[in-house]
């Protein structure tokens, strides 16, 4: 435990280092494990610098300027503040494409349907094929092997993992859930951005984008709306009328003409073919 000297000397540490960082943000860390905390510290080492303590000492860190203060209402349970000088955007989405698969455990809930599907198992007859049945799996002993009859859902989404049912796929070795080490919120340039922003990246912002544009042409082109991505598709569209319209009312003028006679043309062909023929 510190005493108060180190306490202090401890928050004096963490507000002269803040000066250093033009991005600062925190980063929960409930029920996120300590091998992937430690894996994401080595992994962005040479970008980010991460400051672990308890929930007063960073708060005290934290209060020592006006504009960092906007993070103390992301201070819920254990959490760190983040430190660097790299791109938001990019630091956000290289955490989250840093993450851990976790076996369940008794009466967590479900974060999606989990399915078990037919098929052998590497699994031997045995203890393995009793937890299995005690969670309602249907499997046989086939050549050996302990094979699932048939696929199901085990557990639906939004739903209590029973003790049974974790046994069982801790037995198949499934882990349903997903560790992600990320931040709550992020301020930059004396901005706050929480996850809903921090989230966006280039795939998917050129993704909204050009959904974006094709949307706002079809209803331009519908509306009658000329601009630079219209003027030529409209031009187009009116000339073919036009061509047609002259056609149709048989009216004698430039590039009409020429149709008009290509169309007397063909019928003439036509009479003389018949007549021919007969």
């Amino acid at each position: 435990m510190m005493t108060k000297d180190q306490k202090e000397k401890f928050v004096e540490y963490g507000k002269n280092l803040i000066k250093d960082y033009k991005i600062i943000g925190v980063i929960p860390l409930n029920s996120i494990p300590d091998k992937l905390l430690q894996s994401s510290r080595y992994k962005f080492q040479s970008e980010v610098k991460l400051i672990i303590a308890k929930k007063n000492l960073l708060k005290r860190i934290l209060e020592g300027n006006k504009e960092t203060e906007k993070l103390l209402d992301e201070l819920n349970g254990t959490c760190a503040i983040m430190l660097t000088n790299s791109d938001p955007f990019e630091i956000y989405n290289k955490f989250s494409t840093n993450s851990m698969k976790l076996a369940a455990k008794p009466n967590q809930v479900a974060p999606e349907d989990i399915n078990i599907s037919e098929g052998e198992t590497s699994l031997q007859p045995g203890q393995g094929v009793t937890e299995l049945k005690s969670a309602g799996i249907d499997v046989k002993i086939d050549k050996g092997k302990v094979v699932i009859s048939k696929s199901k859902v085990l557990v639906k989404k939004g739903a209590q993992i029973t003790t049974p049912v974790a046994k069982a796929l801790h037995t198949l070795d499934i882990k349903p859930f997903t560790a992600i080490l990320l931040p709550s919120a992020i301020l930059y340039e004396k901005l706050k951005f929480g996850k809903d922003a921090l989230s966006i990246n280039k795939e998917s912002l050129t993704n909204d984008m050009t959904h974006a544009f094709i949307s706002a042409y079809q209803l331009s082109l519908e509306s009658g709306m000329v601009n630079e991505y219209t003027i030529k598709p409209m031009l187009t569209k009116a000339y073919l009328e036009a061509m047609e319209l002259g056609v149709s009312a048989k009216i004698p003028d430039s590039g009409i003409t020429e149709k008009l006679l290509e169309i007397a043309a063909s019928t003439a062909n036509a009479i003389n073919a018949d007549a021919k023929a007969e």
